[in-house]
């Protein structure tokens, strides 16, 4: 049972902990908290990854009281958060590489079930994550992911994805949106940037394996992320939860935009956030005020040639398109309104500088 947090500051997304109860807290607002990632990294300024991972990883910290282990893929998340001999990490914290981190974690679950059958009790509260950006998760470690799913190990996974391969140049990943300008999918000429009808949509396919848990979040939600985060911990076998991380580099944004733009991603239906157990949706955070999609994309560069000189409006309107299907499907909105209603969100016509 999640309790409602209500916004008591009109217009604004705030709430001031002097308003919540010690107990409606996040984990980031306790003295206790682990910081398991740690000051001293090195990524950009404005990082979603980094905020995403070290509320999650904070939050799975609390709810196993310390007793966690996690298994880490090659990516940006590796590489700021662990440049030779330094790491940022205050947990048992393994590399593994691009594409095994779900068969690495696997392993350490298992490990431990053989610990504790030999009785070694204490192991038996161990739990273990996984994580990895979008590359290490929906591409190259795709198959280990799928494995673990099947097999229903004892495994959270956590992919946050920043919708490309950030940390080797910015090149298009399955995770990459339509029409999104990367360092492979220029956009030149009638070339609308990534393609239109590729990609996965690792979500839908880990519910299509029927674990116990599957759910999306986004770094603009931080009570919504660490309830899904104890919700996954709560439970054994395998686990998904996947999270928008914008990444201001990438995706050409201001650096103090990182939070707007993953609350836009979920406000225009592009990014629906929601939870499944079983394969069968159980949980949707409804959408508060529905935004279009040039309300998100204007604020990126990789989206710019959308609206340069006589823009693509033909390209937008199948981005809508997208979000209107989102809505449907997952019925974001309440009954009432249409899947095409929006209030206005205040941006005007111009292109990022």
């Amino acid at each position: 049972m999640v309790q409602t947090v209500r916004f008591y500051q009109t217009g604004t997304f705030t709430v001031g902990n002097r308003l919540l109860d010690p107990a409606l807290r996040s984990v980031q607002a306790s003295m206790a908290r682990s910081n398991a990632l740690n000051s001293g990294h090195r990524a950009c300024q404005g990082c979603g990854e980094a905020l995403g991972a070290r509320y999650a990883v904070d939050a799975a910290m609390r709810a196993s009281g310390g007793h966690l282990i996690a298994a880490n893929a090659t990516g940006c998340l590796e590489v700021f958060s662990t440049p030779y001999p330094e790491t940022s990490w205050q947990l048992p914290w393994i590399h593994s590489l691009f594409g095994n981190a779900a068969a690495v974690a696997t392993g350490i679950a298992a490990a431990l079930q053989v610990k504790a059958r030999q009785g070694g009790r204490e192991h038996s509260h161990v739990r273990v994550i996984a994580q990895g950006g979008d590359g290490g998760t929906t591409d190259i470690g795709f198959g280990c992911l799928s494995g673990m799913f099947e097999r229903n190990d004892d495994v959270l996974y956590i992919c946050y994805d920043n919708e490309a391969y950030m940390n080797t140049g910015v090149q298009r990943s399955s995770a990459t949106p339509p029409a999104a300008r990367t360092a492979t999918t220029v956009a030149a000429g009638s070339a609308p940037g990534a393609a239109f009808g590729q990609g996965k949509n690792v979500p839908l396919i880990a519910m299509a394996h029927g674990i116990p848990y599957v759910a999306t979040a986004t770094v603009a939600d931080l009570h919504d992320l660490e309830h899904k985060v104890e919700r996954a911990m709560g439970l054994r076998g395998a686990r998904y939860l996947h999270v928008l991380v914008p990444c201001p580099l990438g995706w050409g944004a201001a650096s103090h935009e990182t939070i707007r733009l993953a609350r836009l991603a979920r406000e225009t239906g592009l990014f629906p956030v929601f939870e499944a157990e079983h394969g069968e949706v159980t949980a949707v955070t409804k959408i508060r005020r529905r935004q279009p999609v040039e309300a998100y994309l204007k604020l990126q560069k990789r989206f710019a040639h959308l609206f340069a000189g006589d823009g693509r409006p033909d390209l937008v309107a199948q981005i809508q398109a997208i979000a209107d299907r989102h809505v449907r499907r997952f019925g974001l909105v309440d009954d009432g309104e249409a899947a095409g209603d929006w209030v206005d969100s205040g941006i005007d016509a111009g292109v990022p500088a």
